[in-house]
């Protein structure tokens, strides 16, 4: 059973950094790709970033381009979501998506951990 646990959320004043981390466990997390989504109080579930299997971006939103980067561990089976000049309205649930689904794996989702960006 393939097991997403993220982690590093909290509370950090506008302009600040985090990084958010996100442990895969139950599979063989080399072989897949990584996503994080964020979802705001009273909005949709908003695709921000995705990583290839390779290490490569493959997408990311405008929203936060030139801010955020992404990074992979496979030796230590964690993907990494560095958060830079945090605003006010990238508060949200962050949540990271382990998809297997490119060699027919099974994908799941973490249980999300809150990015609170306030004074």
């Amino acid at each position: 059973q393939v097991q997403v646990a993220e982690s590093g959320g909290g509370l950090v004043q506008p302009g600040g950094s985090l990084r958010l981390s996100c442990v895969v466990s139950g599979t063989q997390f080399s072989s897949y790709s990584m996503a994080w989504y964020r979802q705001a109080a009273g909005r949709q579930r908003e695709h921000i970033v995705r990583l290839s299997r390779r290490g490569t971006t493959t997408f990311m939103a405008s929203s936060v381009k030139g801010r955020f980067t992404v990074s992979r561990d496979n030796a230590r089976n964690t993907t990494y979501l560095q958060m830079n000049n945090l605003k006010p309205e990238d508060t949200a649930v962050y949540y990271c998506y382990a998809d297997g689904s490119s060699v027919g794996e099974m994908s799941s989702w973490g249980q999300g951990t809150q990015v609170t960006v306030s004074s």
